[in-house]
């Protein structure tokens, strides 16, 4: 089931985006979210009409997807960019396809004309479910990540709503 977030579900966001960004190049950000600042998150986005949506599964949350614009500014309102991330056990179950397409339905009714997703070039799992999804990668941001040690490319990918 496919159901907006509430700032109760942030502990178990938490413990799906924290491993991720703790232990895999699929986010350059090093440093994990607060429960709290899940929490704020959720009711922010909700509160300027972007969804945060989970996906719960046994009465456990296996996943989640949200997005926001995609940069400031009144210019960028009808472009988004979104996140969106799942448990290890719940991936190739279908529920990223279920919670990608939500938040594209979500974000076409309110208005978006495009959603952009940024892919660790790292991340080839991510690259080829976006391209499935029908996502075009628009363009390669060389060096522009750092994690690890290293420097990564960010993957641009895009698509229209409309």
């Amino acid at each position: 089931m496919i159901r907006d977030a509430t700032p109760g579900d942030a502990p178990a966001i938490a413990a799906i985006w924290n491993p991720a960004i703790r232990d895999t190049a699929v986010t350059f950000n090093a440093a994990e979210k607060s429960v709290s600042d899940i929490a704020t998150m959720i009711t922010n986005r909700q509160s300027l009409g972007h969804a945060f949506l989970v996906s719960e599964t046994s009465d456990r949350i296996a996943g989640f997807a949200t997005y926001a614009q995609f940069r400031s500014g009144v210019g960028y309102a009808r472009t988004m960019e979104h996140t969106i991330l799942l448990s290890p056990e719940a991936q190739g179950s279908g529920l990223g396809r279920a919670l990608l397409t939500a938040i594209e339905n979500h974000a076409r009714t309110a208005g978006a004309i495009s959603l952009f997703a940024g892919v660790s070039a790292e991340n080839p799992a991510g690259r080829a479910f976006h391209a499935r999804m029908g996502y075009a990668e628009v363009a390669i941001l060389q060096r522009v990540g750092f994690k690890f040690g290293r420097a990564m490319d960010l993957v641009l990918m895009q698509k229209f709503l409309s």
